[in-house]
């Protein structure tokens, strides 16, 4: 049935829509105060305390705090029958140092909101604030979950799906902005994975140290992680099916202590794994061990091997993507939803898709006037303020599908 066919449903849209407009600036300053006041993951005291004093004045009285260690639920329960529905947004921080030149940028040092988490929390603030003053409209409940700590592993998700509290929802969904891509009034979907588990490793490899003029004598630590690092490229060209996606990357290299004339005991080897399925995952965890164990012993030398799962693979489920298409096309026009392909970057929303149907979409957020749009996690980084209706439409689209009701 389309909006314009369901009368209760056009209406609570229209309404709604109409709050977020006129509200808009308001959701800005919210979007520009958590800018300016970013925290690290786990220690977000402040931004919980001012989330928490927004939710008390749109007039919510069920909420918990602390959830999972860190995060805050907004239950909205309309005492009718209905399905329970969860929107999650996330408000951590990086331990960066903002380069913008921005009026609001950030005021604790060495903190910046490089990833787009201000414009995520403001925006579920702006749709908590407009479904508020229209929960006569709903049926069942709605949850709104502000999350604590995507950026850190374990993260903030895991906590909370483990908590229980999450144990009744029947669908949910999140969003996070795309920046550096220049796609204004958009909206992206994917089904099926659409992110990566995020994976990490280290590997010391121990040889034996010596004088430069006397290579013989010496177990080169560093020749030994030179093979390696080629060697361990052969777990993506030669072990894992091709039409399957992965990728190893080794991120940091380190032997020596600078003299010119002394052969490196120790190297040190620091990396990440990216994956969809889970067998290529386990694929690419036993080949580090086995090829490192079997190039370190070729040469003499031994090593350890440490490897850490970090985020599961975001598995979007394809009925419910398929479904928040539909809704955004009517929302926003065909033109305006997209297809996009998935991508390596890891995001811990993959928990709640574990246990609970939904799906995680995007909303892209450069700024068409800049030359140069910087990509998330970039000193640089900005956002095109206009994805905060764009997002908080979208999540409208999907309260009136499940909650509204003739």
């Amino acid at each position: 049935m389309s909006l314009a066919e369901d009368t209760v449903a056009s209406q609570f849209l229209e309404k709604a829509v109409a709050i977020l407009q006129e509200n808009n600036e308001y959701t800005i300053a919210n979007r520009r105060h958590l800018h300016a006041f970013p925290e690290l993951s786990f220690q977000e005291e402040q931004t919980r305390a001012f989330i928490q004093e927004k939710l008390l004045s749109y007039g919510y009285t069920d909420i918990q705090t602390e959830v999972g260690g860190g995060g805050i639920l907004a239950t909205l329960d309309t005492g009718k029958p209905g399905p329970t529905i969860a929107l999650r947004a996330d408000f951590d921080a990086l331990p960066i140092h903002e380069e913008t030149e921005l009026p609001f940028k950030s005021k604790n040092d060495g903190v910046m909101h490089a990833c787009g988490h201000d414009v995520h929390t403001a925006t579920l603030l702006s749709v908590a604030q407009a479904v508020s003053e229209l929960d006569s409209y709903l049926t069942g409940k709605l949850i709104f979950i502000f999350q604590h700590a995507e950026e850190l592993p374990p993260g903030g998700a895991i906590a909370i799906m483990e908590s229980g509290a999450l144990d009744e929802v029947d669908a949910i969904f999140g969003l996070h902005i795309q920046g550096g891509t220049v796609d204004a009034g958009k909206v992206y979907v994917h089904p099926g994975y659409m992110m990566a588990a995020a994976d990490s490793f280290e590997i010391q490899i121990q040889g034996k140290g010596g004088h430069g003029s006397a290579p013989n004598t010496t177990v080169d630590a560093t020749v030994v992680a030179a093979y390696l690092i080629q060697e361990l490229q052969t777990i993506v060209s030669r072990r894992k099916d091709p039409i399957k996606s992965g990728v190893l990357s080794v991120t940091a290299f380190h032997a020596g202590e600078g003299a010119d004339n002394i052969i490196a005991d120790k190297a040190f080897l620091k990396g990440t794994v990216r994956t969809f399925e889970k067998e290529v995952q386990e694929q690419f965890k036993a080949g580090i061990v086995e090829i490192t164990e079997h190039i370190t012993a070729a040469h003499g030398a031994t090593a350890t091997v440490s490897y850490k799962c970090g985020y599961p693979s975001v598995y979007n489920y394809p009925e419910e993507t398929n479904l928040v298409e539909k809704l955004f096309i009517e929302q926003f026009g065909k033109e305006n939803v997209v297809t996009i392909q998935p991508t390596m970057g890891g995001e811990d929303f993959a928990y709640y898709l574990q246990k609970i149907p939904g799906t995680f979409f995007n909303v892209p957020a450069g700024i068409a006037e800049q030359e140069v749009n910087y990509p998330h996690h970039h000193p640089k980084f900005t956002a095109d303020e206009a994805s905060l209706l764009i997002g908080a439409k979208a999540f409208l689209s999907i309260i009136q599908h499940y909650l509204v009701k003739e």
